[in-house]
């Protein structure tokens, strides 16, 4: 059976990706919180996603899609990690990740109301 392939879908399943990688990436920031000169790293969602929808065979590896966040405040022991922004940035990628999962479900619903009609 060939995979289903909608444009919906492709957009959310990178979406997903995306969101994926960026929730990776702060948690190695939180886990980091006491490492000695480690600067927190970031993915943006919305440029990694841009980048993703021109070039859908050019996956998201964490490592690669982030990247050093210049500007923020280090600490004695040259760690910048803030839990408060990591906890907002995680809640606000959770948001992205859950509207993924709607554009998902609705296509499913938008297909399974086709077949019905049939």
């Amino acid at each position: 059976m060939p995979p289903l392939n909608t444009p919906l879908l492709n957009v959310a399943e990178r979406a997903l990706d995306v969101a994926a990688a960026r929730q990776t990436t702060i948690a190695g920031n939180m886990a980091n919180i006491d490492t000695p000169g480690y600067h927190t790293r970031d993915v943006d969602f919305s440029v990694e996603l841009e980048r993703l929808l021109r070039d859908p065979e050019n996956g998201v590896p964490v490592h690669s899609a982030s990247r050093a966040v210049p500007g923020l405040i280090e600490r004695p022991d040259g760690n910048n990690v803030n839990m408060e922004r990591e906890s907002l940035l995680s809640a606000q990628t959770q948001l992205q990740f859950d509207t993924a999962i709607q554009l998902v479900r609705s296509e499913f619903k938008r297909m399974q109301m086709a077949i019905e009609a049939q």
